[in-house]
């Protein structure tokens, strides 16, 4: 019975995905088409081969290394994008030119005017231009807090926290010598990181031997992480375990650090553990049993779905990622309707909730509507 559901869901995806892609591949051609006459049956073969690209990439991982494979990642990361936003205005054209046909708005010539449709092409190409830009150009996101609880050892704490930066083929090691680089110039006590740090394969990670990179970060009172989903997608979870603990990062999965006797760290496995690592994550409750809870409690919860349980349990401070706050608007008007909080700062009683729009990308390498970050925390305790 799965088998054939599983085969149903293909079936109706190639369905839905051909069918967009043919009838953008028909818009375009109805734009470019004058021009390439002779070229039609090259046009079309070229045109299908980029809209598989990504597909490709994805199932041949093992087979396409290198060159081969980071290019098919790129250029089908970027369709994915091109066609969103593609399929979004011609069908919106379309729907406007029906309505035209009653409403007489403009001359009925207006809506296949071929300057209209290469405007279209050109407005998408400056998106994926400019977001191409934004993402690779991360900003420092400050907050300033306060927790109640007074330390035997601190009364001020600085940390860095970064989410989502999908270490592989798009985010390579040269940026990540760039975002250690920017946490280090910061000289954090802390570094933490909310998830989704490796892009599901672990290959790229390896062979550019980012563990060596990410043994640059000198934060005073060590580096922490949690694993995200895309870290048990790509089957890899406890491989990218070992190598960041040799890296110098503490992976908590459902445990805690107790840091210089004055404060907690607690990791929280991620949600995806279940589906993907055949094991679910404790509840909250009995991973802090045991801690003195006259202490303050930050936890790393890759996706910012549980915050009840954490205000319930007695949390402080909360960081997630796992939205990247949609990525491309308007997809942050969906991850705003799934999540209490899909990105910023939220206060729900003692309980302070931060989620970052996280590092790098997934998919299309492109940001809009959002700016990658660090986020940058100076905490105070025991003042109210």
């Amino acid at each position: 019975m799965r088998q054939l559901m599983f085969l149903a869901f293909i079936a109706i995806f190639l369905l839905v995905y051909g069918g967009v892609n043919y009838y953008i591949g028909l818009r375009i051609w109805q734009t470019l088409g004058v021009f390439l006459i002779p070229y039609k049956r090259i046009y079309w073969i070229i045109f299908w081969f980029i809209v598989v690209s990504y597909v490709l990439a994805k199932l041949g991982e093992r087979s396409w290394g290198g060159f081969t494979g980071k290019w098919l990642t790129i250029v089908g990361g970027y369709w994915l994008a091109v066609m969103y936003y593609l399929f979004m205005i011609f069908v919106l054209l379309d729907l406007f030119k029906l309505l035209n046909k009653w409403l007489k708005i403009v001359h009925q010539g207006f809506q296949g005017n071929i300057y209209l449709n290469i405007l279209v092409l050109l407005i998408v190409l400056f998106l994926m231009a400019f977001g191409t830009y934004n993402a690779r150009n991360p900003q420092i996101t400050r907050y300033d807090l306060n927790i109640d609880n007074k330390v035997p050892e601190f009364s001020n704490l600085h940390l860095v926290m970064v989410s989502d930066i999908h270490l592989g083929k798009i985010v390579n090691k040269e940026r990540l010598e760039d975002m250690v680089k920017r946490i280090n110039e910061l000289e954090p006590d802390l570094v933490l990181f909310a998830g989704d740090i490796v892009d599901e394969n672990i290959n790229i990670f390896l062979e550019q031997e980012m563990s060596q990179t990410l043994k640059a970060l000198k934060p005073k009172l060590g580096s922490f992480a949690v694993l995200g989903n895309h870290e048990y997608i790509g089957g890899h979870a406890e491989d990218i375990i070992k190598h960041l603990e040799e890296s110098g990062i503490r992976v908590l999965r459902d445990s805690y650090e107790k840091i210089a006797d004055s404060f907690y760290i607690v990791g929280r496995d991620d949600l995806a553990s279940a589906r993907f690592g055949g094991k679910a994550r404790k509840p909250l409750d009995t991973i802090i049993e045991d801690l003195d809870k006259s202490l303050p409690i930050i936890l790393l919860d890759h996706q910012p779905s549980s915050l009840d349980e954490a205000q319930g349990a007695g949390v402080d401070l909360q960081f997630s990622g796992h939205t990247h706050r949609g990525q491309f608007f308007p997809n942050n008007l969906i991850t705003s309707r799934i999540f209490e909080i899909d990105w910023g700062y939220l206060k729900k009683d003692s309980l302070q909730v931060i989620v970052s729009s996280g590092y790098g990308t997934w998919g299309p390498p492109i940001r809009l509507g959002n700016k990658p970050e660090l986020v940058e925390v100076f905490i105070t305790f025991g003042q109210k």
